[in-house]
């Protein structure tokens, strides 16, 4: 495996980004940055190696991007109803940044933040330690993002955090992928599979009812493979309050500490590539890019548009400290909160 690394200033210090090569040529690029994916180049079936991870051309555009583009969003990823949390019965009042709801952790959280790295043999392992406080969340708690590349074209993503009080986590990648190339346009082609036969519906600021409601006889039916843009414009509540899809479905099968290997299977028909996405996560969060446009530019000197990629974040549920019928994200004092999410490349 070959590993190299560049850096690049920023408002916010030197970002670091390596790129990890495999004999085959296949590479991803990971920037200390939000520890975030840059680029998965990886082959079509013709062969030809091309990235599929939406990217910026600039490491440093992707601070406080409004897409959150390959991060990893905390100390908990997607929304919490209002910013309010309670942990042992004590209140805390979030950062609200997306309408009445804290979403990501915060304005800043920690996807806008320069992260320690440490390079290993097929990878690097970046951490950040979030102090007591940062964002109103309570507790002093270390996370740890660790990437490892194979070389049969597999991304594994290690996620584990400590606390010293008891607190709430939830961590994602929020890559978005274009299996076609990754400046390529619409997704809408793509087929998408998962194993879920329950999804999360929303209120109209898209925080959980609670309720488990089956997928079946709607658009959010993807048990069978279907084109992301078969229903996507359907006439359901749901898709017209996210402007397409941008929910939690939920994992089946799913125990706690179990890796479920394949959840998603994304493909694209033109390139023949597929992605198979597996995670130990009881949620899959699936958002279309329903709001890309107006992004920093990417690699081909453009904006990306609405639609341009899928973001598969394998999570704890939204709004899991409100809502006590899902999974807990508690974490306490001399607990390990490890979670771990794989990324499976290949054709057909």
């Amino acid at each position: 495996m070959k590993i190299s690394k560049q850096t690049y200033p920023s408002t916010l210090g030197k970002i670091t980004v390596f790129k990890i090569e495999n004999a085959s040529g296949a590479s991803v690029e990971l920037s200390s940055l939000g520890a975030g994916i840059n680029s998965i180049s990886v082959p079509d079936k013709e062969g030809k190696i091309e990235n599929v991870a939406l990217a910026y051309a600039n490491p440093a555009d992707y601070i406080a991007d409004g897409p959150c583009l390959g991060k990893i969003p905390g100390r908990y990823a997607n929304r919490i109803a209002k910013g309010h949390l309670a942990v042992d019965g004590v209140e805390y009042q979030l950062n609200i940044n997306n309408g009445p709801n804290a979403l990501h952790g915060g304005p800043t959280g920690f996807m806008n933040r320069i992260w320690d790295a440490e390079e290993l043999s097929n990878g690097v392992r970046f951490t950040y330690h979030s102090a007591d406080g940062e964002e109103n969340y309570p507790g002093n708690l270390t996370a740890v993002a660790e990437y490892r590349w194979s070389e049969d074209n597999v991304l594994t993503l290690n996620l584990s955090a400590t606390t010293d009080k008891p607190t709430v986590v939830n961590l994602t990648n929020h890559a978005y992928f274009n299996l076609d190339g990754a400046d390529k346009g619409s997704i809408f082609e793509h087929t998408m599979k998962i194993n879920a036969s329950r999804w999360l519906p929303t209120d109209e600021t898209q925080i959980p009812t609670g309720e488990l409601a089956p997928v079946e006889g709607t658009p959010m039916d993807f048990r069978k493979e279907k084109k992301i843009g078969a229903e996507i414009k359907a006439d359901f509540e749901a898709l017209k309050i996210g402007k397409g899809y941008d929910h939690c479905w939920v994992n089946d099968g799913w125990e706690k500490g179990k890796m479920l290997g394949e959840v998603v299977v994304l493909k694209a028909p033109n390139s023949g590539r597929v992605l198979r996405v597996g995670s130990t996560q009881p949620g899959v969060q699936i958002y279309t890019g329903n709001w890309l446009a107006g992004s920093p530019l990417n690699r081909s000197g453009k904006s990306y548009e609405d639609y341009d990629g899928v973001a598969i974040e394998m999570q704890g549920f939204p709004d899991a400290p409100n809502k006590p019928q899902f999974p807990s994200q508690e974490l306490r004092p001399g607990e390990e909160y490890k979670q771990t999410i794989r990324f499976a490349f290949s054709t057909k």
